[in-house]
Order: structure tokens, then C-alpha cells, then sequence
């Protein structure tokens, strides 16, 4: 079990309610990492007193470092301090919730140091998941999803030793806070109109890639890496209740699924404590009061960018790096009302139109996030 954790994006949504389940569990946090938001920043500081913490916006350290000059905690910036809180030596698990591309070198300098990872930042896996995987086999490094789908599909394999036993996995999806819009209406839709989630309360970016399910063709190739399986053998479904976090269909036609509340504190927990499992605030599950439990196929043709997520992943090499950084690059651009929805999708389409390098390194990964991000800027 987890004893002491490093915290990349500790102010955002999965950082506070990790911090929840540190004091739940009595967990020591050594270092804490986030953007710009020095007021929750140094609220965290003062509370948990970690020996390092990183802000990547320069302006943001200075200003943190002033503030905290009375108290024993170091202060560093950028991705070199990233990287710092990544690989501190004092703690056994680092916690991944940086938003973004930017988890990617952090990622592997835990991996190096062979620690724990609870994985909150699946652009990771998106865009580097074999490299990041064969480093955590080299390296002894424990990679432990923390998103709901990804546990869920975690907590159901537990006790599967073949991976030629499954069938297939099955991801959920809730269909965002757009379920059922045509075309004419998707076009309309604003930013505030896409930040409405029906079930979960998240980080704006993560909260349009719902919206445009753009999220959910990101899972879908996060669990091909985790789990070292074919796109033919990852699926998605809507169900817009998220009771049912995801299943595993095995290959004598058995389906396992795993059920909750949804409370991110549940999966993150699970990271910290597995193999075991402790009380956890969470409300319990009611079923008899939770209702009917349904499911749906998902619409392709109105939310084009599941469908390019899952092209990027038959692609294969730099395609998917392309993709994921195309997404930012113009969802950063849709929450300043300066693109609107579909031009999310028509962005991402023209970054897949770049050379694709097959096996490439890290540097090639690099550059095709580079590349794909200076189109779409080029483009609005």
C-alpha cells in the first residue's frame, strides 16, 4: 500500500480529491505540481507541507516562493521541476493528473525511478503508450489507472493472468451533455453549453473532450496499451447513468462489470491501497434507488471525433500524438470562444493528414505534437 505521494496537478479535480483520500488514508504528501494557481497552491502547501512544489507557469513560482518563505517547502517551475516532483525519491507513488501532452515526461521519469503510478493523464498512453509501457516492463514500474473506465476494467481482470481469456472490453460512456443532438444543433452549441456534464464535475478541458466524445476515443486507445490489446478488442457504449464504470467480456461469453457511485475518490483510493481495499467516503451504491440501467450505440456520425481517435489508433505510430495534440491545440482555442464545435473535429482531421513515423521514439512523438499544434493555430 501506498505510504507517501508525489502529486502532479494538485490543484485541478483529481489533485483535491486525491488530497481527500490522503487524509483518509493518513498519506504523507512530498511534493505537489500544478499550472497557475498559486492561491490553492499555497493553501496545499500550508496544509500538507510538501517538500517541493512546482508550478509550470514561471510568473506563478515566483509568486508562491514569495509566500511561502516562512515555511520549509522548496519551490521550483517548468518541466524541469515537473520532473523533480516526478522523481522524488521520498515518494513510493506518484499521482498523474496533469492535464495534457505535458504528462508525458514526467510519466517516464516515474517510471525510470520505479515508482507506483496512478495514472489520471491518459494523453500518456494516447501518444506514447508502447514506449511508456515497455519502459514500465524494463523498469518494474506499477502503472494503476485511475480513470472510472480504466479501474473498473482493472478491478475486473484482477485474477486473469491470460489476456487471450478476454473477448473484449467494453468501455462506458455517459454521451456528455450532448446525447442525442443532430448535427444542425451540435453546430450551435457553446462553450457554456458544453461544460455542463451531466454527471461528472471535471476540468474544462476533459469536460469538452467529453462533450465531443473526443474523451472516449481517447480511453478506447489508453486501454488498448494498458491492457496490450487490438482495436478490434476495445469498444465503447453509451450509458448515460455511469453506474456501470466498464465490462470485461471474456471468451466463454462470461461478462464481468463494475458498478459505483460516481465518485472519483473510489478509483483514485484503489490506486493507493491496492492490493487492498480500505473504507472509503463514497456513498454506497443503491440499487434499487440508482433506476434502469441502459445502453446505446455511439453516434459516429454526429461526434466524428470518436471515430478519428479510433482511426489514429489503426494508424498506429505518430498518428495518434497528431490527433491528441490537434484536439488540445483547438479545444484550448473553443474554451476562448474562438473556434466552434465542429471545428474541433475538422482540426483534428487535418492533423491526421501528416506522414505518420511507425515505432517511433520519443523525440518523433515530440515533434508530431509540435507540428500538429502550429496546423491548428495556423488554421483559425
Amino acid at each position: 500500500m501506498t505510504k507517501t505521494i508525489s502529486i502532479l496537478g494538485s490543484t485541478g479535480s483529481i489533485g483535491r480529491q486525491t488530497l481527500d483520500v490522503a487524509d483518509l488514508l493518513g498519506l504523507r504528501v512530498a511534493a505537489m505540481a500544478a499550472d497557475r494557481n498559486v492561491d490553492r497552491m499555497e493553501d496545499q502547501c500550508r496544509k500538507y507541507r510538501p517538500q517541493l512544489a512546482v508550478m509550470m507557469n514561471e510568473q506563478a513560482a515566483q509568486e508562491l516562493k514569495v509566500r511561502l518563505a516562512d515555511i520549509n517547502t522548496k519551490v521550483a517551475s517548468g518541466l524541469n521541476g515537473l520532473m523533480e516532483a516526478a522523481s522524488l525519491q521520498e515518494a513510493d507513488t506518484v499521482v498523474t493528473a496533469v492535464s495534457g501532452m505535458v504528462g508525458l515526461r514526467p510519466t517516464l521519469a516515474a517510471i525510470g525511478e520505479k515508482k507506483r503510478i496512478a495514472l489520471a493523464n491518459k494523453e500518456t498512453l494516447v501518444c506514447a503508450g508502447e514506449l511508456v509501457m515497455g519502459e514500465a516492463r524494463r523498469c518494474g514500474a506499477e502503472i494503476i489507472p485511475v480513470d472510472s473506465e480504466h479501474s473498473a476494467i482493472f478491478q475486473c481482470l484482477i485474477g486473469c493472468k491470460d489476456r487471450a481469456e478476454i473477448k473484449r472490453l467494453i468501455l462506458t460512456c455517459s454521451g456528455g451533455p450532448f446525447f442525442g443532438f443532430d448535427r444542425e444543433r451540435l453546430a450551435c452549441v457553446t462553450k457554456a453549453d458544453a461544460l455542463r456534464h451531466p454527471n461528472w464535475k471535471m476540468g474544462q478541458k476533459i469536460t469538452v473532450d467529453c462533450a465531443t466524445l473526443m474523451n472516449k476515443g481517447l480511453e478506447v486507445i489508453e486501454a488498448m496499451r494498458l491492457y496490450d490489446l487490438p482495436l478490434s478488442k476495445v469498444t465503447a457504449i453509451i450509458h448515460r447513468q455511469s453506474v456501470v464504470h466498464s465490462l470485461v467480456e471474456f471468451c466463454d461469453g462470461a461478462v464481468m462489470a463494475q458498478l459505483g457511485v460516481p465518485d472519483m475518490r473510489l478509483p483514485i483510493q484503489l490506486a493507493m491501497t491496492y492490493p487492498e481495499r480500505k473504507g472509503s467516503p463514497a456513498a454506497a451504491l443503491d440499487l434499487i434507488g440508482c433506476g434502469s440501467l441502459d445502453f446505446k450505440p455511439i453516434d459516429e456520425e454526429n461526434f466524428p471525433c470518436f471515430r478519428l481517435a479510433k482511426k489514429s489508433a489503426e494508424m498506429g505510430g505518430t498518428a495518434c500524438a497528431a490527433m491528441n495534440a490537434a484536439n488540445e491545440a483547438a479545444v484550448a482555442l473553443f474554451l476562448q470562444e474562438k473556434i466552434g464545435f465542429y471545428d474541433i473535429s475538422d482540426a483534428v482531421q487535418a492533423a491526421m493528414e501528416a506522414p505518420v513515423i511507425l515505432n517511433p521514439n520519443l523525440e518523433q512523438i515530440l515533434e508530431a505534437d509540435h507540428a500538429a499544434r502550429e496546423l491548428v493555430q495556423k488554421m483559425f
